[in-house]
């Protein structure tokens, strides 16, 4: 049974798991274009990719932990731990004097955020009925967009005008105020205490095995082959941890994550939904302008603009999502359009050249509403599937696998376009998610060759849209319950 709230409180709740959430997904993207002032200060590249991938690393590994931590002893006091570890940990990455003490700083910073973005998620199962929670789960949404928006904005503005410390300075503030408002708005929040043991043994080999796969997956995409050493050693290093993990977790008689979930068919068709899902929206963020800007020649600022539409499709989406589920009382007919919509408008973005913006930009809003029909749906659809004492580690293993696609979507995509570079003999200045393309502006050879490599990887990329969409069409269609 679901805690009722008067509305007055369920608004201020939403106000303050709403903050939460911003913040944490504010960070993924609010120091991206601060990397190149880092690394001039630092005169450190070797590490400069981890300032950002160690804070997603950890923050994914985190959310399975907070979901259990706070199934057993409360959200609100998980919620407030993260948060404030969040904050503490934004201070050290401001002060940080070399590049080491920044990478650990922001490994810091992604474990308190792991807690505020799960356990947000997990307290809105607490209070709002299976039927309604589409619309709230749609406003949480709304704020990954924002952040995908804001945070480059923001970001670049902090680092031109007063320091790059400053986009770890500004958290303070605001990690202050929602602690705050998270404690007083959560005040009232009723606590299930349960006498368990935690399953510290779990978490360690959960640590070890995703942490792993993560980093290898996380290397591939910085440009390591696949059969490197390095990547092969850590994805052993998770084939191990995952194996001995789920051994423990059968016989854990409190198991971190019960694998009982995952003989629920509804709760995994959904993860597989919002994986798929997460793969394109994340590496079609990180492709897209890319494409646009080693074609064109545009600057930069021309091509984070070419994102806008891609981030107004997904609050455009979830918003409706969440509207119709609660009309309907039904989740799978929005997946089953998202993931319909996806793939075509993928391969319309395949066919499209970069020059025509506004055509382009069609295709982008129309995958931006793909991705955000199925986010919200998704997770209302897996809580709705399982127990309410299992709602916490359930929404985290549904953010589990959404950051799972997302990282899989950069590696995947990345190391094809390096492939697919080193095929036509271009050469590649840094990365490609840090770097950029030599000679593509001036060179119509190169030209036509670089405008089918993103043809190709946008046709590999709708390839991939589909595997969701047959996940979708085997998802049972189901009557929420509540009004």
């Amino acid at each position: 049974m679901t805690a009722a709230l008067p509305p007055a409180d369920l608004r201020s709740v939403l106000s303050a798991l709403m903050l939460a959430i911003l913040l944490g997904a504010l960070d993924q993207t609010i120091v991206a274009v601060s990397m190149p002032a880092i690394s001039a200060q630092f005169n450190d590249v070797g590490l400069l990719a981890w300032v950002i991938s160690g804070y997603m690393v950890a923050m994914t590994v985190a959310v399975p932990i907070y979901g259990k931590l706070g199934d057993l002893y409360g959200r609100r006091r998980m919620i407030l731990t993260g948060t404030a570890l969040f904050t503490l940990a934004s201070i050290f990455c401001a002060l940080a004097q070399n590049m080491e003490q920044l990478v650990l700083a922001r490994v810091l910073q992604g474990i308190g955020a792991g807690g505020m973005v799960s356990v947000s998620q997990a307290i809105i199962g607490d209070f709002v009925p299976p039927r309604e929670r589409g619309r709230y789960q749609g406003y949480f949404s709304s704020m990954y967009a924002l952040a995908s928006v804001a945070g480059p904005v923001l970001g670049g503005w902090l680092t031109e005008y007063l320091s790059w410390r400053w986009v770890f300075w500004i958290n303070l503030p605001l990690g202050l105020c929602a602690w705050w408002v998270i404690r007083r708005a959560l005040m009232g929040m009723p606590v299930q205490r349960r006498e368990a043991q935690v399953d510290y043994i779990g978490a360690l080999l959960l640590i070890l095995g995703l942490g792993s796969l993560l980093l290898g997956i996380t290397l591939v995409g910085q440009g390591h082959a696949w059969t490197a050493a390095p990547v092969l050693a850590l994805f052993a290093c998770a084939v191990l941890g995952l194996v001995l993990f789920v051994a423990h977790e059968r016989r854990c008689q409190e198991p971190l994550l019960p694998l009982k979930l995952f003989g629920n068919r509804v709760a995994v068709l959904c993860w597989c939904v919002i994986f798929f899902a997460s793969f394109q929206s994340i590496s079609l963020t990180m492709l897209m302008p890319l494409r646009f800007q080693s074609i064109t020649g545009a600057g930069a600022d021309s091509a984070a603009l070419h994102l806008l539409p891609l981030a107004m499709g997904l609050p455009l989406g979830a918003f409706s999502a969440g509207r119709l589920t609660t009309f309907t009382g039904r989740y799978k007919p929005q997946i089953l359009a998202g993931a319909l919509l996806m793939p075509l408008a993928i391969l319309g973005m395949a066919l499209t050249p970069p020059q025509s913006a506004w055509l382009g930009g069609l295709f982008m809003l129309l995958t931006g509403i793909a991705c955000g029909l199925q986010f919200p749906t998704s997770l209302v659809g897996t809580q709705s599937a399982v127990d309410m004492k299992d709602i916490g580690v359930a929404t985290s293993t549904t953010n589990l696998f959404r950051s799972l696609g997302g990282a899989m979507g950069v590696a995947c995509m990345s190391s094809l376009l390096l492939a697919l570079l080193h095929l036509g003999g271009l050469e590649v200045l840094g990365n490609p998610l840090l770097g950029s393309l030599k000679g593509g502006e001036t060179d119509p050879a190169t030209q036509a060759h670089l405008l089918s490599t993103f043809r190709y990887l946008l046709l590999a990329s709708a390839a991939a849209a589909v595997l969701g969409l047959l996940a979708a069409l085997a998802l049972p269609d189901r009557q929420l319950r509540g009004h």
